[in-house]
């Protein structure tokens, strides 16, 4: 368990996070999901100008480079991408990224305690849902977050190919997720509202992938089911899919999810499947596709 004091965190983070604590999430992420599907073109396109102004977005890589033609914000969002500006690491063992972002944390899982931010972890096992068997299983095993700016691609891949096994939508709140809010916010990811997904993969066995909701950036789908959030709240939620009629098969790099909006991708893995590479520190920069580590065989 990790035992640093909360060095590095200033008054700052504290005076940027705790308004998030009287703000009012749901509603906030439900005005905003209906804003960016606003198809009126006076409305829509200025919008989507400025914004891509602001965040400096790299529209060459899109496969439509024309922001305006976009039906609505949101589709301007999660635009696709040309298939050459992502290459995709052909190394059979590799293990991709399944984002553009940048390393959050890296490392291992410690006694079923994850790094959130120096001096704060997390339980893995209130981030996977509650499911005491799986958290054992992972307790000494590996984990990645990797964060999405606004400017990033926002489609979500497969870090390895992988059956899927079940997935869950934990409710919880919307807290932003950027490095200020996660250096102050305790329990930061197992406490916003996330879609959890459980893959079979004959490299590594049971991996995860986690998406992570947060301020504004409430709405997240999959490829298989469509959207999950909103509506929010509620009850947790598990889809198995375990039975030959709802069986998910998806192979490494192929679009498995989307947020809609930005946010954070975390991944998990068991002990001794997995070795990250050494030139990963927190903060670097990664794109889909890049090699993130290795399959230990």
């Amino acid at each position: 368990m990790t035992t640093e004091k909360h060095h590095g965190t200033h008054l700052i983070d504290y005076l940027k996070a705790w308004p998030q604590f009287l703000l009012p999430h749901y509603s906030l992420c439900n005005a905003m999901h209906a804003i960016t599907r606003i198809r009126t073109p006076f409305i829509k396109n200025p919008l989507i100008k400025w914004f891509a102004k602001q965040y400096a977005v790299n529209m060459s890589e899109a496969v439509e480079p024309n922001a305006t033609v976009y039906e609505h914000f949101n589709a301007f969002f999660t635009r696709a991408l040309k298939p050459d500006v992502r290459p995709v690491c052909e190394q059979v063992n590799a293990l991709l990224s399944p984002v553009d972002g940048a390393i959050s944390q890296l490392g291992a899982i410690t006694q079923g305690r994850i790094i959130q931010a120096k001096g704060r972890n997390y339980s893995l096992l209130e981030l996977i849902g509650g499911d005491q068997q799986l958290a054992k299983e992972f307790a000494d095993g590996s984990f990645i977050t990797l964060y999405l700016s606004p400017k990033d691609y926002h489609r979500i891949h497969m870090p390895l190919s992988g059956k899927l096994k079940h997935m869950l939508h934990v409710p919880g709140r919307l807290f932003s997720v950027s490095a200020a809010t996660t250096r102050v916010v305790n329990r930061l990811f197992a406490r916003n509202e996330r879609v959890v997904t459980l893959f079979e993969s004959a490299s590594v066995g049971d991996f995860y992938v986690i998406l992570v909701g947060a301020l504004f950036v409430g709405s997240m789908e999959t490829v298989w089911h469509g959207p999950i959030t909103p509506p929010h709240g509620g009850f947790l939620k598990r889809w198995d899919y375990d039975s030959s009629d709802a069986s998910v098969e998806l192979n490494k790099a192929q679009e498995m999810g989307r947020f809609n909006m930005g946010s954070t991708v975390i991944l998990l893995f068991k002990p001794d499947t997995v070795r990250w590479s050494e030139e990963l520190t927190i903060d670097t920069p990664v794109t889909m596709g890049q090699k993130l580590g290795e399959v230990v065989s």
